[in-house]
């Protein structure tokens, strides 16, 4: 069994890199952000970023600064196939996650611009925000020093694997056949 983190810059294609390893490749996905986005519904908190930062961030302080990704863990070692578990956001999950059998952390990134307009186009409630905010936003989950609060800078350079993705998906998904399939 094969679990790999992905890490990375908001909208530089972790989603693409997690759909493309679930559709070709057969893996489970297990989202940071869905396990979010239900713990937001069960609070009455409004679908936004604010209330996942929050929601993640007091889940941390109040467990572990790997509590999410360790609830998932779980449930891939339960399932026991391929998996892939996106959105590593502290070095604490990144740190769990090493002292588990198989696990490999892939960094994907693109320019700025260019990844504020993948937001855009996915039409997310979390990403209907204007560029600024979108700067804002990732600056406040880029480093901290609260090991319960987002380091993204951090979880990057831990990667085994880094992408750069500013060009167009088939460019991407070949950079994840060659490095991890061997071209297969």
């Amino acid at each position: 069994m094969l679990v790999i983190g992905i890490t990375g810059t908001l909208g530089a294609g972790k989603g693409t890199i997690v759909e493309y390893l679930v559709k070709k490749h057969g893996f489970r996905h297990y989202s940071v952000r869905e396990f979010l986005l239900q713990e937001i519904q069960k609070q009455g908190l409004p679908s936004n970023r604010d209330s996942m930062v929050k929601v993640a961030n007091a889940l941390r302080k109040q467990h572990t600064s790997y509590y999410i990704v360790a609830e998932l863990f779980d449930q891939v070692v339960n399932e026991g196939k391929d998996a892939v578990i996106e959105s590593i956001r502290t070095p604490g999950e990144v740190e769990f996650l090493r002292q588990q059998e198989h696990f490999l952390l892939i960094a994907v990134d693109a320019d700025p611009y260019l990844r504020y307009q993948r937001i855009r186009k996915r039409k997310s409630e979390t990403d209907d925000i204007d560029f600024a905010t979108f700067v804002e936003n990732e600056k406040r989950e880029m480093s901290a020093s609260d090991p319960n609060k987002q380091n993204l800078q951090k979880c990057i350079q831990m990667a085994d694997i880094k992408f750069l993705n500013n060009g167009a998906v088939k460019e991407l998904t070949q950079q994840v056949d060659e490095t991890l399939f061997g071209d297969r």
